[in-house]
């Protein structure tokens, strides 16, 4: 079986598949998602940034709690920056789609991690070893829209600890049929984080095959 992961990169709250949405592809290994405070190089039409761009699209610590509302979908093949204007804390349920072409032995779930060998849930952004202090809060939105400020009651996201990931198909267990299953992802950058970081979160859709 296989699994295509699709961005919403359209203002429209609709469907993988509906016409005239524009839905791209994720490219694992190659795109990226960019968490940002944005500036003219690091912005919707802008071509892949540096580094150092991206550094200084940061957001700048200010004591009290930022919740990001800007994020980007890195598109390596088309080298440009792509707004994903539905992701973060808002009522929007279309944003990342996860489409199975087969059944499953086992519930997917999404998680993240600090790094490729899917072994560390350690970093800052991650809650420095303490999961429930994520900074990346996720819904699960394959059943319904995640309703006005969904994040007070998001699942923080780091690694595989229970209650810290996302099941896919709201609890319901393994699929049935080939399914196209939802999320929406935001980050909480919290009020006592005072030094500045960087990070590269690995996000990974997990399940067993029949």
């Amino acid at each position: 079986m296989a699994l295509q992961v699709y961005v919403n990169v359209d203002t429209q709250d609709e469907t993988l598949g509906t016409s005239g949405v524009d839905w791209v592809e994720f490219s694992e290994g190659n795109d990226q998602l960019i968490f940002t405070a944005g500036n003219t190089e690091v912005e919707d039409g802008a071509d892949t940034p540096t580094q150092s761009e991206l550094i200084s699209a940061g957001s700048i610590l200010t004591g009290s709690q930022i919740i990001l509302d800007n994020y980007l979908l890195e598109d390596a093949t088309a080298n440009l920056l792509k707004s994903i204007d539905n992701m973060g804390n808002v009522d929007k349920q279309y944003v990342i789609a996860f489409d199975f072409d087969d059944v499953t032995a086992s519930e997917p779930v999404f998680e993240v991690y600090d790094d490729t060998n899917l072994n560390s849930a350690d970093g800052t952004m991650l809650g420095a070893g303490t999961p429930s202090s994520s900074f990346i809060r996720g819904i699960t939105t394959t059943s319904s829209s995640p309703g006005d400020d969904w994040i007070t009651g998001a699942t923080r996201m780091a690694g595989s600890s229970d209650g810290n990931f996302l099941y896919l198909n709201d609890q319901n267990g393994f699929l049935t049929e080939a399914t196209t299953l939802y999320c929406n992802l935001c980050i909480v950058i919290p009020a006592s984080i005072t030094s500045g970081f960087s990070a590269n979160p690995v996000f990974v859709c997990k399940w067993l095959e029949n």
